[in-house]
């Protein structure tokens, strides 16, 4: 396994590198101080669109999909360095690069299993980010982790599907630019196979039937950069049949196809994030003093900073070993090391974050510093795309069968 960076992930490196010392930081304050202008929450504020325009000038745009005939046409490892960079602002510097959820994950379903007319119609406009998406597939009655509870209907009426269920935290779903859901549910719930009563379909946001019922906070945050989370309710919305991604009962099988480099695009962030709190804690550490001293000298602190830099490490290791398995034995055969990453990642980060949130006092759960949103952020995502506990049982499932 080698995982030193290539002459192309170089120098993207290093355009990406410089786009956030000169941007992405410098727009953190300001973008906050336009958003508290707007006359909505889920409005863009305009320094982020002034960069989403200056990205693509850059070529920095669309990194995330391998298919060159639709984004940068880079292998996971050679996108995992660039995403750690973006991680650092999570709030931003995926959006202004087009690569922030769910319209990663939404746009790699429409390029793996969206016909001609439905990669025309939302795929195009999604990858020059002209609209945004959200995927709806957790509900709030059922535990959603086991995709097989999902109770949502989609019932066949002729030329048509009739949608009906209630989902929640519906990423995506509170921005104006949001114009599609892909939506899952069951078209048949009494079939044998569990795992082939799934389906996936197309439902445009201005479809009768579809109602925004209410915003979703996490830990009292909007979460923004995904363009906000909803609950949202489908009352006998109707779609052309044509709306339908793949074939019935596809919608299990491509749900594992979107999670799988979702789950490691997100492990990647995190990386950024740690390593975005380990500089706080560092800076933090040589200029503030305590009891007459400065904290740079208290051994506890020591502790904290030389701690995360062993975690950081391991993490990233781990992370890019997957990102190769991925790419040379593919998704299936990186399932033990993909349930690994997301298990260790966003509990590691949530303690070096949680102890960057210690360090500044008052100040880290202020909005004076990233601290508390990165740990919201992080928080999040040991529930999110599965919680630890189902990689768990499916990881520990896995290493005792070669003993039974």
């Amino acid at each position: 396994m080698d995982f030193a960076f290539d002459a192309r992930t170089e120098e993207l490196r290093g355009k990406l590198l410089a786009f956030m010392d000169e941007y992405v930081y410098p727009a953190e304050a300001v973008a906050e101080e336009q958003r508290a202008r707007l006359t909505s929450p889920w409005e863009t504020p305009a320094v982020v669109e002034e960069l989403k325009a200056e990205a693509r000038r850059q070529g920095l745009w669309n990194l995330f999909l391998p298919d060159s005939e639709y984004g940068a046409g880079l292998t996971n490892l050679q996108y995992a360095p660039l995403a750690e960079i973006m991680g650092r602002s999570p709030h931003i510097a995926p959006t202004v690069t087009n690569c922030a959820a769910p319209d990663t994950g939404n746009m790699e379903v429409l390029t793996q299993f969206g016909d001609e007319q439905q990669r025309k119609q939302w795929l195009e406009p999604l990858l020059a980010g002209e609209i945004r998406s959200a995927f709806a597939m957790t509900e709030p009655e059922v535990a959603s982790s086991d995709a097989t509870n999902i109770t949502t209907h989609i019932e066949r009426d002729g030329d048509e599907y009739v949608v009906t269920g209630r989902k929640w935290y519906i990423s995506g779903a509170m921005h104006p630019d949001c114009k599609i859901f892909i939506v899952m549910g069951k078209t048949d719930p009494e079939g044998s196979d569990i795992r082939r009563q799934q389906s996936m379909i197309l439902v445009p946001r201005d479809t009768p039937g579809v109602t925004i019922e209410r915003a979703m906070q996490v830990f009292g945050y909007e979460d923004h950069s995904h363009g906000g989370h909803a609950e949202v309710i489908f009352d006998h919305a109707r779609v052309p049949a044509s709306n339908l991604i793949g074939e019935e009962g596809g919608g299990f099988a491509i749900a594992q196809a979107r999670l799988g480099p979702g789950r490691i695009h997100h492990c990647m962030r995190l990386i950024g994030m740690a390593e975005r709190a380990i500089e706080l804690m560092c800076r933090r550490a040589v200029s503030r003093t305590a009891f007459g001293k400065a904290l740079a000298q208290q051994g506890v602190v020591h502790n904290w900073i030389a701690d995360a830099r062993v975690t950081v490490e391991q993490l990233r290791l781990l992370v890019l070993k997957t990102a190769w398995l991925m790419d040379t034995v593919g998704n299936r055969g990186a399932h033990t090391e993909i349930q690994s990453i997301k298990i260790a990642t966003p509990r590691a980060v949530v303690d070096i974050l949680d102890r960057a949130i210690q360090l500044h006092g008052a100040g880290g759960v202020s909005q004076d510093f990233p601290l508390a949103e990165l740990y919201a952020a992080a928080r999040t995502l040991m529930i999110a795309d599965g919680p630890d506990e189902v990689h768990q049982r499916s990881l520990a499932r896995r290493e005792l069968k070669r003993y039974v």
